[in-house]
């Protein structure tokens, strides 16, 4: 995508943000990390809270303040300890592999932000066997059903329903992913950033892993792989894409915390849409 493009795509959602009549209309497509998860999460995370209360000892041990100088109550924060690929995240690609079409791979820092804003595109492959994967012939009829031809900018959305089993002890074994000539069709079609409803872009693990151990090592990780010849970004562990009203005519918002030399980071997703026929 050149910068001629990103400017040209740009003045195209704003101006469908700016025209919108009946005001906007905002969909979460993020997750939210909770401790409830904790225990069936292969990169576990927890959050640890404190209360208003729990504060008032910091205030006294750190500045010598007292309960009645904070009115009886003092402030609340939590402590997370998480990867940077726990819940809703995007992947940088040097989470793919140290380089990308020859030049170092990007961290997450370097990622440019006009890439993390732009028109969405809902892929609906519901139904697709989780070992067979999503095909580029897949995407292709699904773009012929909704009537839309992919531009330099858009933002994929992968739509397989596997963020219903979000909260299961298996849930990572949900949803059949994309297959390598899906994504390079996406990437070489212009798009930047490819989000999924799963818990990766890819196939299960275990369904990767029975391939690659009876010596099909090429289809190990192969759209993560494919990042290593060109750049793109992926979006895992969406949820809520059943709720986009329609497959394209919308704008995706994901920026990324912003970590230094990070290979992801958790990510807000939003769709915005205009508020036209909203109930």
């Amino acid at each position: 995508m050149t910068s001629k493009n990103a400017i040209t795509n740009s003045r195209e959602f704003a101006q469908l943000l700016t025209l919108a009549r009946g005001g906007l209309r905002f969909i979460d497509l993020s997750d939210t990390l909770s401790n409830s998860t904790t225990a069936i999460e292969s990169m576990p995370h927890t959050i640890e809270y404190f209360d208003h209360q729990d504060t008032l000892t910091v205030g006294a041990a750190r500045f010598g303040l007292q309960t009645e100088d904070w009115k009886g109550s003092a402030y609340a924060y939590e402590r997370v300890t998480a990867t940077t690929h726990s819940g809703t995240h995007m992947d940088a690609p040097w989470h793919y592999a140290p380089t990308s079409g020859g030049e170092p791979a990007r961290t997450i820092d370097d990622v440019p932000l006009e890439w993390c804003l732009g028109p969405g595109v809902l892929f609906d492959v519901t139904g697709i066997d989780r070992v067979r994967g999503i095909l580029r012939e897949d995407l292709e009829r699904e773009l012929e059903r909704i009537g839309y031809e992919l531009q330099p900018g858009d933002i994929a959305l992968i739509r397989t329903d596997a963020s219903l089993h979000f909260g299961e002890p298996d849930y990572h074994l949900w949803g059949p992913g994309l297959r390598r000539d899906a994504t390079a069709f996406l990437v070489e079609s212009g798009v930047r950033v490819i989000g999924i409803d799963a818990w990766g872009l890819d196939r299960p693990f275990d369904v990767m892993a029975r391939e690659a151990n009876a010596g099909d090592r090429d289809q190990l990780w192969e759209s993560h792989k494919y990042g290593a010849e060109r750049e793109y970004l992926q979006l895992e562990r969406l949820c809520n894409l059943a709720a986009l009203p329609r497959p394209h005519g919308f704008v995706v918002a994901a920026f990324p915390c912003k970590i230094e030399g990070a290979s992801g980071a958790w990510t807000r997703v939003v769709a915005i849409l205009d508020g036209v026929g909203q109930e």
